[in-house]
């Protein structure tokens, strides 16, 4: 935290295909090494073939994957007395979005004997329906928060 002024959060610029900085932000945690033109490759080969087999648009199975797979509500610890409590909270809207991206890609990364563009785009389709790792990710964290409840009266 800093002790002078307020920390602005960055802008991602809109990605160069479909215009949307929610790919671009996605595209930026796919890279490794800097290599930036070949997570852009991953990413739209993943969502081409996606789109295909769903015979929606790429930009519409991107937004419903992620809606599918971005937490309303998770536990963080808090310490009361000596004792450590999981206490439910909302999630900020960048920061479900971070989790969102981040269980998409390690889900799709976890998946071996295939090529990267391939296990990409099964997790992308397999969250746009609502399966997969991490849907399945999403749905024990809300399991936690709803399990850990009644120590809500404990958020700060």
């Amino acid at each position: 935290m800093p002790r002078k002024g307020k920390i602005k959060p960055r802008i991602t610029p809109p990605d160069a295909v479909y215009f949307n900085s929610s790919i671009a932000k996605f595209v930026n945690c796919l890279m490794l090494d800097g290599k930036k033109s070949t997570a852009e490759g991953i990413m739209y080969g993943a969502l081409e073939i996606a789109a295909s087999r769903l015979n929606i648009e790429p930009t519409e199975v991107y937004e419903k994957a992620m809606s599918n797979v971005r937490p309303q509500i998770e536990v963080r610890p808090r310490r009361v007395g000596g004792a450590t409590y999981q206490v439910p909270v909302e999630i900020r809207e960048d920061r479900a979005q971070a989790l969102a991206i981040r269980w998409i890609i390690q889900y799709s990364r976890s998946r071996k004997g295939i090529p990267m563009v391939e296990r990409l785009a099964r997790e992308l389709a397999d969250a746009c329906r609502g399966e997969g790792g991490s849907v399945k990710k999403r749905e024990d964290t809300h399991r936690m928060a709803e399990a850990n409840k009644a120590f809500a009266h404990y958020r700060w």
